[in-house]
């Protein structure tokens, strides 16, 4: 697989991951934000889905995303949309509950996501913050930054088709 997420820890408590996408920036965004889309590509590992998707996209606005695994596994993450301006940046609190997986915990992140415009081309910046380091680590050692980048190559066919 080529990997075309960048993951950086700029501090001890933070993860940085960027990438860029050959599309424009409100494409770019609906397909990250709208349930619709996010189904079609949000759900890492083949043999996983996003069974549940169900995002209240304002600030305030509470959401919850679930995934369900090949053999039963499950993962849920919910959280709070604290600041929504698109197509440019998302600022949200999430918080993942693990059913039958061995993963370590990772507790509430805060998440940012800048996308920003480089001609017909999208640059996406995300900054996840942690309460500790160990928590930060945790998240690094679950395999996150594979399962996302596996999603984002399927969005990369989508984008490529208009979003069709």
């Amino acid at each position: 697989m080529l990997k075309k997420l960048q993951v950086t820890t700029p501090t001890d408590t933070t993860v940085r991951m960027t990438r860029t996408f050959d599309a424009p920036r409100p494409l770019v965004w609906d397909t990250m934000t709208k349930p619709e889309y996010l189904k079609r590509w949000c759900y890492g590992f083949d043999g996983w889905s996003l069974s549940r998707c169900e995002d209240d996209q304002r600030p305030g606005g509470k959401f919850v995303w679930e995934w369900t695994g090949p053999n039963g596994e499950q993962m849920r993450m919910t959280g709070e949309n604290i600041e929504v301006v698109p197509p440019e940046k998302s600022v949200r609190t999430e918080t993942f509950e693990m059913v039958g997986m061995d993963c370590p915990p990772m507790g509430t992140q805060h998440v940012t996501m800048i996308l920003e415009e480089l001609g017909a081309r999208t640059h996406m910046t995300m900054t996840l913050a942690y309460d500790s380091k160990e928590a930060r680590d945790g998240a690094l050692r679950s395999g996150m930054d594979d399962g996302m980048e596996v999603g984002y190559q399927r969005l990369d066919a989508i984008l490529a088709a208009g979003g069709a």
